[in-house]
């Protein structure tokens, strides 16, 4: 049995889907979910990662766990997922862990409890999803604008369901403990190219409003704890050589390139017109 946390978001989703396409038994995992959510002969279990109690009905019988950066309390979640007989834990992390360690600090110490769990471990360090170009989702519907920092720092932002694919191979083979993955995409693009993307996949033009730093900011912090608007930022505006690179990984691991940018931006285009 493998428990999936975060199974209706961007990664979860996709990667229960599938682990249950190749017949493994899964549970899936979010603060709300029910079996309406998740594909037939998957159980569905409401839990929350901020209260690791709540993870225990989840965890019953449980071989390896998905886990996301979510609460404040990795060592409790370790703890629940080891006392209920996991002997695997596949850690969605961020790649800021190694580029930013001063800004990430709070995803470094899931790291840290994972490593220390004294469970067969894998974590998988993601780049910026491709997914995060939903928030133009509705001003493109409305206005066909979309408005990001620096227009022209190119970044290989990932599909998420190439980290689900990578989550799924790790997940399945016994050959990663102890490993650490970087996932990226194929190749780097800027803010701007991916706009033009999103309009190239629906077939209208997209105007690309380039912000301030300060305007970012501002529109950051509502959803954002500050050290990580902070980082996230400077990775957007002024990325390391490791944080431009495009990692080998997916690769490594999935047997073939990463998708671009634009494969996503096919696939999502509806959620744009």
């Amino acid at each position: 049995m493998i428990v999936v946390t975060g199974a209706t978001g961007n990664v979860g989703r996709t990667l229960v889907r599938a682990l249950t396409e190749t017949g493994e038994p899964v549970t899936a995992v979010a603060r709300r979910i029910t079996a309406a959510d998740v594909p037939a002969g998957v159980r569905a279990v409401p839990a929350d990662l901020a209260a690791p109690a709540t993870l225990r009905p989840a965890l019953s019988a449980a071989d390896a766990l998905f886990l996301l950066v979510a609460g404040e309390d990795p060592d409790a979640i370790v703890a629940a997922a080891r006392d209920a007989g996991v002997r695997k834990v596949v850690l969605l992390s961020s790649q800021g862990v190694g580029t930013r360690p001063e800004a990430y600090r709070h995803p470094a110490r899931f790291e840290e409890a994972v490593a220390g769990s004294g469970l067969d471990w894998t974590v998988l360090r993601s780049g910026g999803l491709a997914s995060n170009a939903l928030a133009w989702a509705e001003p493109i519907r409305a206005h066909r604008t979309a408005a990001a920092p620096f227009g022209d720092v190119g970044l290989p932002f990932v599909d998420p369901d190439d980290v689900a694919a990578a989550a799924a191979a790790v997940l399945r083979q016994d050959a990663h403990k102890g490993r650490t993955y970087v996932l990226t995409g194929s190749e780097p693009s800027t803010p701007r190219a991916r706009a033009a993307a999103i309009a190239e996949a629906i077939g209208e033009p997209v105007r690309f409003v380039e912000q301030t730093r300060e305007e970012a900011h501002a529109q950051m912090s509502r959803f954002m704890p500050a050290p990580i608007v902070e980082g996230t930022l400077a990775i957007l505006g002024d990325p390391t050589p490791d944080e431009r690179r495009v990692s080998p990984d997916v690769r490594t691991l999935l047997g073939r390139p990463a998708a671009p940018f634009t494969a996503w931006a096919q696939r999502n285009a509806a959620a744009f017109r």
